[in-house]
């Protein structure tokens, strides 16, 4: 319960966002009366927000939401919340924020109903001051439905309930408005850069004010660097527009090696008293869109290495900690990728704030539908009546981050056929863009443009850089067409000659591969759940594909060995190779340890970006090649023999990476390895903890696939396991996993501020692992 006791006496700046994501009540299935504030909810389940109930299972296979939904359930579901607010705030503006609750949501406090939302992604907020009682003894209850029981909805995983955070926001009648704090940086020099500040600032008392904005900047050290003040009066239960230009000398530049950031403190003044204030993070950086080359950050031509990502997370689904984020982000950014596109809708606000600070670009997407759906049940039922109010809202809400270079207004819009339709509809959508945030250029993932005639009837061309579906080289050839287009790839597979024609056309600005990390539904048929042609499977590890392109993107030098079998290797029984199962490929396995140990040719296929890779057996070298210009692989046909392979790379003479496959013996032992070293508690703080199943010496045991049990003791507990099985059935919350290719994984959180997290994992006639995680202070 959140007690007014507990934010009363606060500062203005510090009570004026209040969490409200604890201890909400939460039932399955819809129930009657459950709006009501009298309604006896004592029995229902508790739990925290962020919460996706359908990552809890089980998979089904007549799941209404189907391969699309990874057979998982949908459904509706209530949360109720039982508050009190001081009676202090009787004489204030209080409203309920919500950055995403999927979907179909309705709102109501004490029984008064708020609103009504369909689209699962956007964020949200309701006034709720003329329906609360004030006072420490008062209760309030919020209660939200959540509706997914209409399907199929989406082409992928989307999660259910309310899967983001959500706050209270106590202010002044006198206030800056939702989302009211515009930052531009028109000119930006290595001496100065300008900085223009735009509040809009609401006054909801009965009563004309004089109002005082002060604009104050501070540098990434925390030093101010720039102040301005603007005034005006403000009318009863108007808003209006203040602005503040200053001047920021030798200004840092936010880039993708350093991105700092600045700070704009907007403060509120009646009387001479402050009424208001918010806190914006910015970045002094300038990025453009050229049509002979591409892409520029401060003036340096940047090659857009992009991927797509959906936004939920493997086991986690779609609630999901900034950590893990920043762990995804952290494993991609070591293959060489840049950029993110957000497909195919707005994401979670700290998502954008992370990139802001790891440095990663964003190409920000909207919409995956327009008037013509893709699924039965799709959002195209209301795009007429909410797109432009859920695109306006976000843009308000993500327009001040720097990691943002450009807006996408739709993926694969199957109204472009219909030519008029689709141009009426785009011409809204950039406008809306333009006029929100100028600042940005919009795209969107043209689909078949060749097919619908969109470079020739005008259509692609009312977009500020014209972005295309997998057909790159048809998008060169319309640039060949009309030079001065602007171009990008914003969505492509993972085709080595596609990235040739990105890598040697200067005026291709860059790719979004499809996909970054392997995500829930969208898959072929039961028994899959997982769409896997990541860079990453669902537990962070790199396919090969992913080391392919580590190869091509990235500047750190870099070699990893795999062996390539044929189709005929393929055993549905096999243990380990479920996934080849259902795609008959060949495929690229990290290990020197094959089914057949009779004399055999292995294909050993090497990545790397060094000038030379010599590859060794046993201690026998097998030659030496160098680097192709066509950034093909190196391939050397092996004869098998157990024992150790390696690869070594080198520039100018001199070793800078090596890798090292070694032929595995008996399961032994479990190895455990944890990707941080300290957890804090809450929501955002978890760890992954990789268990791998190894010989007396060591090696990776590939086809082992015996149960690991995780345990935790100390201060956490284990909140998920996954492994890469795309065919696995086992529910994400549980204590055990199967082991896939010998390994699987257990995410842990902190429950406490003090003490050492330990977490052992073990299996049935095997020496258990453990590792240990420091637990901080919140």
């Amino acid at each position: 319960m959140l007690c007014g006791a507990c934010i009363a006496g606060q500062s203005e700046t510090a009570s004026r966002e209040i969490s409200m994501d604890a201890q909400w009540r939460f039932n399955r299935g819809d129930v009657s009366d459950a709006r009501c504030r009298e309604f006896d909810d004592r029995d229902w389940q508790t739990v925290d927000v962020p919460h996706d109930w359908a990552i809890f299972g089980p998979f089904a296979k007549d799941a209404p939401a189907s391969r699309e939904g990874a057979f998982l359930p949908s459904g509706v579901a209530w949360y109720r919340k039982h508050f009190s607010v001081s009676s202090q705030f009787i004489a204030k503006k209080v409203f309920i924020e919500f950055d995403g609750v999927m979907a179909n949501s309705d709102v109501w406090v004490n029984g008064h109903h708020l609103g009504h939302r369909p689209n699962g992604y956007v964020s949200f907020r309701y006034e709720l001051t003329d329906y609360l009682k004030f006072g420490a003894n008062e209760e309030n209850v919020i209660a939200v439905r959540s509706d997914t029981a209409k399907q199929v909805a989406s082409r992928w995983y989307t999660g259910s309930g309310i899967y983001r955070r959500v706050r209270m926001v106590v202010v002044d009648p006198v206030h800056v408005a939702y989302e009211g704090v515009y930052v531009t940086t028109p000119e930006i020099a290595s001496t100065h850069a300008t900085v223009n500040v735009e509040v809009r600032i609401e006054n909801g008392s009965d009563e004309k004010q004089d109002v005082k904005l002060s604009a104050t900047i501070v540098d990434p050290d925390g030093t101010v660097v720039a102040e301005g003040n603007a005034a005006s009066e403000v009318k009863p239960g108007a808003s209006r527009l203040f602005a503040v230009h200053s001047v920021v000398a030798n200004p840092v530049l936010w880039n993708l090696e350093s991105p700092e950031l600045y700070t704009v403190i907007a403060k509120v003044m009646v009387d001479g008293v402050s009424r208001d204030q918010v806190s914006t993070p910015f970045g002094i950086r300038r990025a453009e869109f050229r049509s002979d080359t591409g892409f520029s950050l401060n003036g340096e031509n940047v090659k857009i290495k992009g991927v797509c990502l959906h936004h939920c997370a493997g086991a986690l689904g779609a609630a999901v900690p900034v950590s893990a984020w920043e762990h995804r982000l952290s494993r991609l950014r070591e293959l060489g990728v840049n950029a993110v596109r957000t497909a195919h809708n707005p994401v979670a606000p700290e998502f954008l704030d992370l990139c802001d600070r790891m440095g990663i670009l964003v190409m920000d997407e909207f919409f995956d539908c327009w008037t013509i759906g893709k699924r039965r049940e799709d959002y195209h039922h209301h795009f007429r009546e909410w797109a432009h109010r859920d695109m306006a809202d976000t843009l308000r809400r993500d327009r001040n981050h720097p990691c943002v270079i450009l807006y996408s207004v739709g993926n694969e819009i199957h109204d472009t056929p219909r030519e008029e339709l689709a141009k009426s509809i785009l011409k809204d959508l950039v406008a809306i863009c333009h006029d929100i945030d100028p600042t940005r250029p919009v795209t969107q993932g043209l689909f078949r443009p060749n097919v619908s005639h969109d470079y020739d009837n005008g259509l692609a061309d009312m977009l500020d850089v014209i972005g295309t579906n997998y057909r790159d080289l048809e998008l060169l050839q319309a640039w060949r067409d009309q030079p001065g287009r602007k171009i990008v790839g914003t969505e492509q597979g993972h085709d080595r000659k596609i990235w040739l024609a990105c890598r040697d056309n200067a005026q291709h600005a860059g790719q979004f591969l499809w996909v970054g990390i392997d995500y829930l539904g969208e898959s072929w048929q039961w028994p899959v759940t997982t769409y896997n042609s990541g860079l990453l499977d669902r537990t962070l590890r790199p396919y090969a594909r992913g080391r392919e392109r580590q190869s091509w993107w990235s500047e750190t030098p870099m070699i990893r060995v795999f062996r390539r079998i044929a189709p005929t290797e393929q055993t549905p029984t096999d243990p380990g190779y479920e996934d080849i199962q259902w795609k008959r490929q060949q495929v690229l396995f990290d290990d020197w340890s094959p089914r057949a140990t009779d004399a055999h040719e292995e294909n050993v296929e090497v990545y790397s970006n060094c000038d030379e890779v010599e590859l060794i057996l046993n201690d026998r070298s097998l030659g030496v090649q160098t680097l192709p210009s066509d950034a093909n692989a190196r391939n050397w046909s092996v004869p098998f023999e157990a024992g150790r392979l390696i690869a070594i790379g080198r520039n100018d003479d001199v070793e800078v990476a090596r890798d090292e496959l070694t032929t595995a013996g008996a399961a032994a032992r479990i190895e455990v390895r944890v990707n941080r070293s300290t957890l804090a508690p809450g929501f955002d703080e978890v760890a992954y903890v990789e268990a791998t199943v190894t010989d007396s010496s060591g090696v990776r045991v590939p086809r082992s696939e015996c149960e690991i049990a995780f345990k935790v003791d100390g201060p956490g507990k284990l909140i998920a396991v996954d492994s890469a099985s795309i065919v696995s059935h086992e529910p994400f919350h549980a204590s055990r996993r199967r082991a896939f290719r010998g390994r699987c994984i257990g995410i842990v959180r902190a429950t406490d501020s003090k003490g050492v997290l330990s977490v052992t994992a073990s299996a049935e006639g095997l020496m258990p692992g453990a590792a240990r995680v420091d637990v901080l202070p919140e």
